[in-house]
């Protein structure tokens, strides 16, 4: 299924119902249905406005989206009709990140320098965690418990539910964009604005450099039940090891699917299989499975640099948007047995 949305797709997602949703430029959202799509004015309204951030809804129902004109709302289609909620409004900020918790029903967002929490299950709960620098990513670790940011400088962990705390400070020189915690919340990665990975074991606080990338790395996706973690960054995806105690300390990575013509700008993977999806700035994207080498391509057409991609929980599905407002829901075919030719 094909939509053409003529707005900068900033997020794919899908909620826990299977549903794809698409956070746009013009700050709407799009919801996949069985005629095409529904549209929820979530931050456009007669100013316009724009979509900068999103993530699923903590219930699974809908998703989260932070927009420039100060508002966190919650998008969703409900017995039938599509409600929007607006959660938070902080006037004359922008808010650029968006994370959430299905564990512990938290909520976070960055406004600026500061970074806000509130609980789903508590209208009246919030916490507010000030930085010295713009925080400039932001994530869950799996318990949704700590909450990690990225800033100038480094990373930091809070806890979520405290208030007036000092964060733990994970440091390393230079400008931290986004934050990923692995899967078994043993180590933190971290993307940096000189083309480079940082990564903390947080046992210890020891230091990973994860470097060679051409490029910023815009996207990072964990996948093989935690084992393995591709990145963009690069023309081919970067694939680091994670399996084992040390993750990829003392390991190489590798780089799968390299074209000398493109970079791939958007990665994403299935959580329980050697599977991984890698889009490129020419539109095109494909998928790898790491144990058999075989690699297809889902999309095979060129257009606008791809921004968003996401996968189904149950691997089943793939949604996709560029910079010029196209998008799209594909089936991924099976690929774990050997690749078939013809005779």
């Amino acid at each position: 299924m094909i939509f053409s949305f003529d707005a900068f797709v900033t997020n794919a997602l899908f909620d826990r119902s299977g549903r794809a949703a698409f956070a746009l430029g013009d700050g709407t959202v799009r919801f996949q249905t069985e005629d095409g799509f529904v549209t929820v004015e979530a931050h456009g309204g007669p100013m316009g406005g724009a979509v900068l951030s999103a993530a699923v809804h903590p219930s699974g129902l809908g998703i989260v989206t932070g927009g420039d004109d100060g508002k966190v709302v919650w998008s969703r289609i409900e017995g039938g009709d599509v409600v929007a909620t607006v959660i938070a409004e902080l006037k004359n900020k922008w808010i650029e990140h968006v994370a959430t918790s299905a564990a512990s029903g938290l909520i976070a967002f960055t406004a600026g320098k500061d970074v806000h929490v509130r609980d789903v299950a508590d209208a009246k709960f919030e916490r507010v965690f000030p930085h010295e620098r713009t925080v400039s990513g932001l994530a869950f670790e799996p318990k949704g418990r700590r909450l990690a940011t990225a800033a100038y400088g480094g990373a930091y962990l809070w806890y979520a539910r405290i208030a007036d705390q000092k964060p733990t400070a994970l440091k390393w020189a230079g400008s931290h964009i986004g934050v990923t915690f692995s899967p078994d919340g043993k180590f933190l990665i971290s993307s940096m604005q000189d083309n480079q990975l940082h990564g903390w074991r947080l046992s210890d606080s020891k230091d990973m450099r994860m470097g060679g990338y051409p490029s910023k790395i815009k996207s990072v996706a964990f996948f093989d039940k935690g084992n393995l973690l591709t990145t963009a960054g690069a023309s081919g995806a970067v694939i680091w090891p994670f399996a084992g105690a040390n993750g990829p300390m003392g390991k190489e990575a590798a780089e799968i699917g390299f074209n000398r013509d493109s970079m791939i700008v958007r990665v994403a993977g299935i959580d329980q299989h050697p599977v991984c999806v890698s889009a490129q700035d020419n539109g095109r994207i494909w998928i790898a499975h790491l144990r058999n080498g075989r690699i297809e391509t889902l999309k095979t057409e060129r257009g606008a640099p791809i921004s968003a991609l996401a996968t189904s929980a149950d691997g089943k599905w793939m949604a996709w948007g560029d910079e010029s407002g196209e998008a799209g829901v594909i089936e991924i075919p099976d690929i774990s047995g050997p690749r078939e030719f013809a005779g």
